[in-house]
């Protein structure tokens, strides 16, 4: 089950999350850990009489086993096919039959499942995910039903679409150089055909487990009463060992590098250009992210302007931090991406002329206050509306990567104030390291030829 775009898209226009520069508001903060080990964040919102119950597990595309690509997502498909005392698909039922929806996916570094809910149905959704958390019903009919169906899911959203997997999948392989950041992550065929009963049973007991989870409620609900009914059904289930994380780190890229795909479904040429991210939480990360704004988001971004507008060589530059999310809910090396698809009669090169131009602006010369100023704008609104969007669910997200990957919720409180420590010093200083031609991966995509 993968997230729908609207998801991202669509938000709800909070009152409290509308406050103007130097806002003293603060998203509230609990946060418990169980003796098992389940990260426990509670954030009460009583604007609407909702709640969302999400539920992530460390484990994600990036460190899935070695020969089983694509595992981590097949396990997600796992996930609604039974449990204890819900039959296959009984636990869909169950939430829309009460008035909720629900989804899961699975990104680089987790794989979240949750449920929006009317408040007094809280209950229910501690339950259900309890339930599966505590055991799925792992059969053989269950699996080889479930390997049909992602093998279908590739075919249909990449094989045989086109565009399909470009560039958020494709780029990765071919900018990183470690397997677990480089490798298909919708998963082989062969490696998908391969799973056997043995590996989702190990895999779901090792990390399905409480004390590689975090459970965050956010809405209208009461935090001692959310916090009872968490241990009641959560805390008896018991923890796991956990294997040591693999080595994730990328090489310095010290040459640029050029790879042409192609796709004989697409009909017109499409082109994407990476630079490999500055490490998470460091002054220059949050300079990226308002790097990002300048160049690459909405109208007035300085790519936008010259390759659509200016130029004329697209209508639409897209991209940024994390492909996949947003640049917060990730926990390993990351690419800042742009991608745009352009006529046949406009050369790969002179496309690259242009951003080279652009982006060696950057480089060359501070941050003009006025960009800069825009820049936070810009990034405050995103980020407010990320916490709004969704009856909750972008506030629930965010929660849930700080106690999964830095074990301190708080830090979304925190996030408005490390942006707005970045000069157009240290802007200069990152785009001078991180934008440099020689940590870039370009991929042209080249369309079918006649008629």
């Amino acid at each position: 089950m993968r997230f729908p775009r609207w998801l991202f898209l669509m938000t709800l226009a909070l009152p409290v999350l509308a406050a103007g520069q130097g806002s003293s508001f603060k998203v509230p903060v609990e946060y418990h850990k169980l003796d098992n080990g389940l990260k426990v964040v509670l954030s009460q919102d009583k604007t609407a009489p909702t709640v969302v119950v999400a539920v992530y597990y460390n484990i994600g595309f990036r460190i899935e086993p070695r020969n089983r690509t694509g595992f981590a997502h097949l396990f997600e498909h796992m996930m609604f096919q039974g449990s204890q005392n819900l039959g296959k698909m009984e636990f869909i039922r169950l939430v829309q039959s009460n008035g909720g929806v629900l989804n899961g996916s699975t990104r680089f570094d987790f794989t979240n499942y949750f449920e929006i809910l009317p408040s007094h149905k809280l209950e229910t959704a501690l339950w259900a995910e309890a339930d599966r958390m505590k055991g799925l019903a792992i059969t053989q009919d269950n699996l080889t039903n479930q390997q049909g169906v992602v093998k279908n899911e590739v075919k249909v959203n990449v094989l045989n679409r086109p565009y399909g997997g470009f560039p958020w999948l494709d780029m990765p392989q071919y900018a990183n150089e470690n397997w677990y950041n480089a490798h298909n992550f919708y998963g082989e065929l062969h490696d998908l055909d391969a799973a056997t009963l043995e590996d989702v049973k190990s895999f779901f007991k090792t990390y399905y487990a409480p004390n590689n989870a975090a459970l965050v409620v956010v809405g209208d609900f009461e935090p001692a009463e959310a916090l009872g009914m968490i241990r009641k059904y959560f805390g008896s289930i018991p923890s796991q060992p956990q294997p040591v994380k693999p080595d994730l780190t990328e090489p310095r890229q010290e040459k640029a590098k050029w790879f042409t795909k192609n796709d004989t479904l697409a009909h017109r040429p499409a082109i994407a250009f990476a630079y490999h991210m500055p490490e998470r939480n460091t002054p220059e990360y949050y300079a990226m992210g308002l790097l990002d704004q300048i160049l690459l988001q909405g109208d007035d971004s300085k790519l936008m302007l010259e390759l659509a507008k200016k130029k004329g060589y697209t209508d639409r530059v897209m991209g940024g931090i994390n492909l996949l999310g947003n640049m917060f809910n990730y926990n390993g090396p990351m690419l800042w991406m742009g991608w745009l698809i352009h006529d046949p009669s406009t050369k790969p090169e002179e496309i690259m002329k242009t951003v080279d131009e652009v982006i060696e602006e950057a480089r060359t010369r501070p941050v003009a206050k006025a960009d800069l100023d825009r820049a936070l704008v810009k990034l405050r609104s995103d980020l407010y509306d990320n916490m709004g969007g969704f009856f909750g669910f972008g506030r629930a997200d965010l929660l849930a990567a700080f106690a999964l990957f830095d074990d301190n919720p708080s830090r979304i409180n925190t996030l408005e104030d490390e942006f707005r420590k970045i000069t157009p010093q240290l802007l200069q200083k990152t785009a001078q390291e991180y934008l440099r031609p020689t940590n870039r991966t370009v991929l042209v995509l080249q369309p079918k030829t006649g008629s």
